[in-house]
């Protein structure tokens, strides 16, 4: 795996604080009405994709995720810009508007979103897996799941075909602590999520997901193990969200101490410490850093608002694959 470098932390800084503002301008955007309906913030959770995209091989490494999806693409390549513009429905989008929040897609680089029900993608990461497996492209998908969908039954059957036929997939539930509004300490028996695995002989395993290089460390290794033709691993990767569920959660379930408490650990923070502590930036150059990141983020917003919305007419294009399907004769009649 690559070394941990001054390089290394300066982009994760960059990503990471690009990140956060990119989460907070989506905010008050909602607040203003230009996002409609569900947005699902990632604050707090920003060390996994900065740890999983530095263990992964980008060139052909593919991931998947659930509706908490703005963050990931963009630490797989994919142009925040058009990120921004899909959230707004405007035809600029990574779907062209149509998908919204809760589904970006880059099929260019390999991030097969952005999906809304619980858990559906958990067979999905699986089954692009076993294509990487049927055409020998020594690739390995990182299959992103909450800890709600943890207790979804597809994902038992989804372990025991993966473990079966030894898929080049890493499973991740990233354990929130909080399944929209329900402690995982009431969700099941155990608050161990990921020995869910040990059913299945998969190896599995905790880590510490607020801190990047132990998420990178874990990921390597399971990455690696998946594309020797080892099969699965499932990793449990415990952080905490600073925002609601979504936008309509007024989180009853929590208190602002709590909250508190665990932005102590805010993986953008412990980046930042180690950055100073090792003399590869002074205090000024990390502010300059943010500034930049937030200027992009205007930038993005820029974008969306001279894009246009997208033509009504295109709404069935994405339907139905068959062209002239029987379907649009009875509309049109």
């Amino acid at each position: 795996m690559k070394e941990f470098s001054k390089e290394v932390y300066l982009k994760w800084y960059e990503d990471m604080t690009m990140w956060r503002r990119f989460e907070d301008k989506c905010r008050s955007l909602y607040l203003k009405q230009k996002i409609r309906g569900f947005l699902h913030l990632y604050n707090g959770q920003e060390a996994i994709p900065a740890g999983f995209t530095h263990a992964m091989d980008l060139t052909k490494d593919s991931m998947i995720t659930a509706y908490r999806c703005h963050i990931h693409p963009m630490a797989m390549g994919v142009d925040p810009k058009r990120i921004m513009a899909e959230l707004c429905g405007k035809a600029t989008g990574t779907s062209g508007g149509m998908g919204g929040s809760m589904h970006i897609f880059s099929k260019e680089h390999r991030f097969y979103g952005g999906h809304g029900i619980v858990g559906g993608q958990i067979p999905l990461g699986a089954g692009i897996a076993f294509a990487d497996k049927y055409f020998d492209r020594k690739a390995v998908n990182i299959c992103f799941f909450g800890d709600g969908a943890a207790r979804q039954g597809s994902l038992h059957e989804t372990f025991n075909m993966a473990m079966n036929w030894k898929l080049p997939v890493v499973f991740v539930v990233e354990n929130n602590q909080y399944a929209m509004g329900t402690s995982v300490k009431r969700t099941a028996n155990h608050e161990d999520i990921y020995k869910l695995g040990l059913g299945y002989e998969m190896p599995c395993l905790a880590v510490d997901a607020m801190d990047p290089e132990k998420v990178a460390e874990a990921a390597y290794e399971a990455i690696e193990r998946a594309r020797r033709g080892d099969g699965p691993t499932f990793i449990e990767a415990r952080t905490y969200r600073y925002r609601g569920h979504s936008m309509s959660d007024a989180e009853p379930y929590r208190s602002k101490e709590e909250v508190a408490i665990h932005k102590n650990d805010d993986p953008m923070e412990l980046v930042k410490h180690r950055i100073l502590e090792n003399g590869w930036a002074t205090e000024a150059e990390l502010e300059a850093i943010d500034n930049k990141s937030r200027e992009f983020v205007e930038e993005c917003v820029e974008f969306m608002e001279n894009s246009p919305y997208p033509d009504p007419e295109k709404i069935y294009e994405y339907v139905y694959a068959q062209e002239n399907y029987p379907f649009l004769d009875k509309l049109e009649n």
